[in-house]
């Protein structure tokens, strides 16, 4: 008997939960055909017509084999020219690197930007492989505690606490668990703050469009010395396409491109041709038709949370989550979003995905799906002695 091999120890992270009741959704399918995925941060609904048209026509006319590893010219021109458009910023295609989804990009970017040892500061609540990622390359995560009374947002007096400015700085806004926007001014004013810091920015802007206020501000419209992160996934509805990118400094331009030609060689083919009519005003008017449908589901969500008992959650500003407090309900939100989807069929992220102190007692609910599912999911839950 051959002895066991040993594992690296890179690998003892936690799991992303959100694919663990996304594993155990599908097995629920399998056996009762009745699951609603209230989890999962992705659209119900498949790319515009027009990118799945551009699709079909790559595979008949283009080879699709490797391209550059920052992207084809024609879609880093296609990127560029959208920032300038949403922003007014001073973006050329140089500026652009397209990556493997944003996930491609986090993970490029922090090889490139950090040593082992370093450390980078996140919110908490915040997105989990953030923390993950960061934990396997051996840098020290320094959890920022976001609470309502910023709006689970960091603010500039945050970082003025710190003992020493940290190596990274990662925002979201929209920010997931949450979906809050970082004020305009705060967003500039941290971006300041890190430039005059030594301090990496990264702003993840992936779920920029989907915002039911004022639109979202970008710290490229502040310091051309940050990060910004954009993804296909979710305003673009293109989530298994695995396209996302990212404008980065001058000098991070050419190790990410070296560290991206290694890792993942280029991304794929077929997501950059059939992407670049996503950014045009004919896929505008579908995508925007489903930023009305979520803005339908928030609004339904607000009247009807609190009759389930569920009246203190997060202000969805933007994206398509209510980070919910169950703490009158559980202690171990994990095995209540198991008990729950064993119950009702409906599939609830636990908060320990996203928030390593307060995570047991808050849970995420996605509000992406069609209007009719939301509406079902709060009647089952309702019925539902777990709730009460």
């Amino acid at each position: 008997m051959s002895a066991t091999m040993p594992t690296a120890h890179r690998s003892a992270i936690e799991p992303f939960h959100v694919m663990e009741v996304l594993k155990a959704g599908a097995e629920r399918q399998r056996t009762h055909g009745d699951v609603l995925l209230m989890c999962a941060g992705q659209p119900s609904t498949p790319a515009p017509l027009i990118v799945r048209e551009a699709a079909v026509a790559a595979l008949g006319t283009q080879v699709l084999g490797y391209t550059e590893a920052t992207g084809i010219v024609g879609l880093r021109e296609t990127i560029a020219a959208h920032h300038r458009d949403w922003y007014a910023v001073d973006v050329t295609a140089d500026d652009v690197v397209v990556t493997t989804g944003s996930s491609g990009a986090f993970s490029t970017i922090f090889l490139a930007a950090f040593e082992a040892g370093d450390t980078v500061a996140m919110t908490r609540p915040g997105y989990p492989a953030y923390r993950n990622t960061l934990t396997a390359l051996g840098c020290r995560v320094l959890e920022l505690d976001c609470g309502a009374g910023t709006r689970y947002q960091p603010t500039v007096a945050m970082l003025e606490e710190l003992p020493e400015p940290p190596a990274g700085l990662i925002v979201a806004s929209p920010a997931n668990p949450t979906g809050t926007v970082i004020d305009a001014t705060e967003l500039a004013a941290i971006t300041q703050w890190c430039e005059a810091n030594g301090t990496l920015l990264i702003s993840d802007e992936i779920y920029h469009g989907l915002t039911y206020g004022p639109p979202a501000t970008s710290a490229w419209q502040t310091s051309r010395s940050t990060v910004v992160v954009g993804s296909a996934s979710k305003y673009f509805s293109m989530t298994g396409w695995r396209l996302g990118w990212a404008l980065l400094p001058a000098h991070l331009h050419r190790p990410v491109e070296v560290l991206a030609q290694n890792l993942t060689i280029c991304p794929p083919a077929i997501s950059q041709y059939a992407a670049l009519p996503a950014f045009g005003e004919a896929a505008r008017e579908e995508l925007d038709g489903h930023v009305e449908r979520y803005a339908v589901n928030r609004q339904l969500l607000i009247e009807r949370l609190p009759e389930i008992g569920l009246d203190s959650y997060a202000p969805p500003d933007g994206a398509f989550y209510a980070w919910c407090d169950i703490g009158h309900l559980t202690d171990d939100s994990v095995q209540w979003c198991k008990s729950v989807l064993r119950e009702t069929g409906v599939a609830l992220t636990p908060g320990v995905d996203f928030d390593t102190v307060h995570g047991r007692r808050m849970m995420r609910l996605s509000f992406a799906g069609s209007t009719a599912d939301v509406s079902e999911a709060i009647d089952r839950l309702a019925r539902s002695a777990l709730l009460r």
